[in-house]
């Protein structure tokens, strides 16, 4: 039930996923608390009470946190492109640290024999991938391009962004003027930012076919400002270039000697700098040799693939997104590592053990799912080396894993050492349970990555291995 707006001092004793502080009301309730941190007592302005919870944002302190710092940016609180400005980079990173070692033991009731070292770059100015929504908003003053506002469906009203390279900051003031002067501006809802090394691509969706005096507009932008423009008419694969030419996107992994291409609506990683560094260590952890077979699950571009080919002796990339492959391939091409690997593209949502053993066994594995996590894969590979069927385990619910059809079970080796790299600790608790508690696997090590300074978010990467 709804309430009207009331004031409560709360002690604040840990942080939620949104960043936001974590208190107890007077009436027993779970209250999360904006610009709250552990250990501040805040006075709240409660403005949500639902039956288990209440949310509202502090507007006094009684303490200050030490880990509270003064947000770099204007728009911090109003825009949701960040939840964290207002907690020191370092303690950003404990925080995405404990959460992760939290759900392995409250979900899967496990801990890593070893906390890796967390992976940090620069916490400004490292976003090279954005999705900046354009609106016309008469009573703002004509258009605004930027991120969504905090918790709502409207534009932030951004005039800058520290979390964009400052070429990119620089451009939000001039995008606005030049949505304007298109004939359609009410037509061109998103523009979809996409840096390489050495290119920098504006992506405009339309949904109005451009005019040459329009088309001649972007020329001019994408020339004053050295931006490469991509028009979008429809679902990302319409992606073309404004001109039909132009310098190819391109990113380095120098420590492997690769390249890879992409086009500005692939998916690639937003934080080159935390990029190169979990690709690095990625390969030390996996430690693939001349003799070894490797498998990259949910391959992608081959941001994985092709650094693992310059080590083991053969590697094969799969992935849900056939165009994905395709591309995959001819970056495999390009980096003269056509001979040592293979792409294949299927549903990694839909696995079962005799679909794994047709892409036979494999000494090493690397696993990058989504959010969603690899919880078909793990249970295939359970069954596959004739883990147990149960329901439960250590207090983590488990799915009834299904026999395999068709008689007497054939031998699987399964991979000695699994890494698998994660966007999301709840999932990957989940599959760990399954990979330790019934797979004969051990947890060796894991660790955080600050892939999203100023942000919740909880990248992580771990290490199991098969005694």
């Amino acid at each position: 039930m709804e309430q009207r707006e009331r004031m409560e001092w709360l002690q604040i004793d840990g942080l939620d996923l949104e960043g936001r502080g974590v208190g107890r009301s007077e009436n027993g309730k779970v209250v999360f608390v904006s610009n709250a941190l552990p250990g501040e007592r805040v006075q709240a302005s409660i403005a949500r009470s639902k039956r288990n919870w209440e949310s509202g944002t502090a507007i006094a302190w009684a303490n200050v946190s030490s880990s509270r710092v003064t947000p770099k940016c204007p728009h911090f609180g109003i825009c949701g492109g960040c939840s964290m400005q207002h907690v020191d980079p370092a303690a950003q990173l404990a925080f995405k640290q404990r959460t992760l070692e939290d759900d392995f033991w409250h979900l899967s009731r496990l801990r890593p024999q070893t906390l890796l070292r967390p992976i940090a770059g620069p916490s400004w100015g490292y976003r090279t991938r954005a999705r900046l929504t354009v609106r016309l908003v008469f009573k703002k003053g004509g258009v605004l391009v930027g991120f969504h506002e905090k918790g709502s469906s409207y534009v932030a009203d951004m005039r800058s962004c520290a979390i964009l390279p400052q070429k990119v900051s620089d451009l939000l003031l001039p995008l606005r003027t030049l949505i304007a002067s298109l004939s359609r501006p009410e037509r061109a809802p998103q523009i979809e930012l996409a840096m390489g090394d050495s290119v920098t691509a504006l992506v405009l969706r339309h949904l109005e076919p451009l005019t040459e005096e329009d088309r001649q507009l972007l020329r001019d932008f994408g020339a004053r400002h050295d931006v490469q423009w991509w028009l979008q008419a429809k679902g990302p694969d319409s992606a073309v270039l404004l001109d039909g030419d132009g310098a190819p996107l391109r990113y380095g992994l120098p420590e492997f000697g690769i390249t890879m291409p992409f086009r500005p609506t692939d998916f690639t990683q937003v934080n080159p700098q935390i990029n190169r560094v979990m690709v690095a260590r990625a390969l030390r952890l996996l430690n693939a040799q001349a003799t070894d077979r490797v498998i990259d699950w949910f391959c992608g571009l081959g941001n994985f693939t092709l650094p693992i080919a310059t080590q083991a002796r053969t590697v094969l990339g799969i992935e849900g997104s056939a165009t994905l492959v395709a591309r995959a391939l001819d970056n495999a091409l390009q980096n003269d590592l056509q001979d040592k690997v293979a792409f294949t593209a299927r549903n990694l949502f839909e696995m079962d053990a005799a679909d794994l053993r047709a892409y036979g066994e494999a000494d090493l594995w690397l696993v990058d799912p989504p959010r969603d996590g690899a919880l078909a894969l793990c249970k295939a590979l359970v069954e596959a080396v004739g883990g147990k069927s149960l329901s439960r385990t250590e207090g983590t619910e488990i799915e009834h894993l299904p026999s395999e059809q068709g008689g007497e079970r054939v031998p699987f080796n399964p991979p000695r050492r699994i890494v698998y790299v994660s966007c999301n600790p709840a999932t990957l608790a989940r599959d760990a349970g399954l990979l330790v508690h019934h797979g004969g696997y051990t947890l060796r090590a894991a660790g955080v990555m600050n892939m999203f300074p100023h942000t919740a978010h909880v990248e992580s990467m771990a290490v199991f291995e098969r005694d």
